[in-house]
C-alpha cells in the first residue's frame, strides 16, 4: 500500500503550455485525478512534490481539490534549493506562493540557492527514499527532464518494493476522446 507518492513530470514549456488556459492543463490534471483516487481510497496520505511549474504545481493543485472530499491527504512541496521560483513571471510566482502557503509540508532540500546540478539529483533520491511511489506523466517518444527521475525510479525500484506509475500520451488521448464522445452524446 502507498502511503507517500511522489508526482513528477513535464514543466510546462517542455508541453508548450505557456498559459494557465491552455486546454491540455484540464486532461493532465484529469489523469492525475483518476490515478490518485484509488490511490487515497486505499491509504494514500502524502503527495510529495519539488514544485517545478507543470505537471507538479497541477498536481498541487488536484490535492488540494481533492482535499475536500479527502481531508486526510495532505502533500509536501520539497524543493532543490532556495528561492526556485526566483527567475518566474509575476503570475507564476502568486500561484506557487499561493500552493506552498497551502502546503501541509514545505522546505528547500540543500538551505541554498542554486548552485548546480547536483542539487537536482540530491532532490531526486532523497524524494525516492522518502515516498512509496512515484506518479509520472512521460512518454517515451518524448524525452524531456522527467526521464531523470524515470531512470532513477527504475533503478530504485530494482533494489526497494517501490512502484511507478506512468501516464503516457495515450492515456492523455484516451480522456480527451472519451470526454469529447461524451460532450456529442
Amino acid at each position: 500500500m502507498l502511503k507517500r507518492l511522489v508526482i513528477t513530470g513535464y514543466k510546462q514549456h517542455e508541453l508548450g503550455i505557456f498559459d494557465d488556459k491552455h486546454p491540455g492543463i484540464h486532461y493532465i490534471k484529469k489523469a492525475i485525478t483518476a490515478r490518485l483516487i484509488p490511490l487515497i481510497e486505499e491509504g494514500l496520505e502524502w503527495v510529495i512534490i519539488s514544485g517545478q511549474l507543470g505537471v507538479e504545481t497541477w498536481a498541487a493543485e488536484v490535492v488540494i481539490d481533492l482535499q475536500e472530499q479527502y481531508p486526510h491527504l495532505q502533500y509536501a512541496v520539497i524543493t532543490p534549493f532556495l528561492e526556485q521560483e526566483k527567475n518566474w513571471n509575476e503570475l507564476k510566482k502568486e500561484n506557487y506562493e499561493r500552493l506552498v502557503s497551502l502546503a501541509d509540508f514545505y522546505t528547500s532540500l540543500t538551505k541554498r540557492p542554486y548552485e548546480a546540478p547536483w542539487q537536482f539529483i540530491e532532490k531526486d533520491k532523497f524524494l525516492l527514499r522518502n515516498s512509496d511511489g512515484l506518479l509520472i506523466v512521460y512518454d517515451n517518444e518524448n524525452e524531456g527532464s522527467p526521464k531523470f527521475m524515470k531512470k532513477m525510479a527504475e533503478t530504485f525500484a530494482e533494489q526497494k518494493d517501490y512502484e511507478i506509475m506512468i501516464i503516457t500520451a495515450d492515456d492523455l488521448q484516451m480522456i480527451v476522446e472519451e470526454e469529447q464522445w461524451n460532450h456529442w452524446q
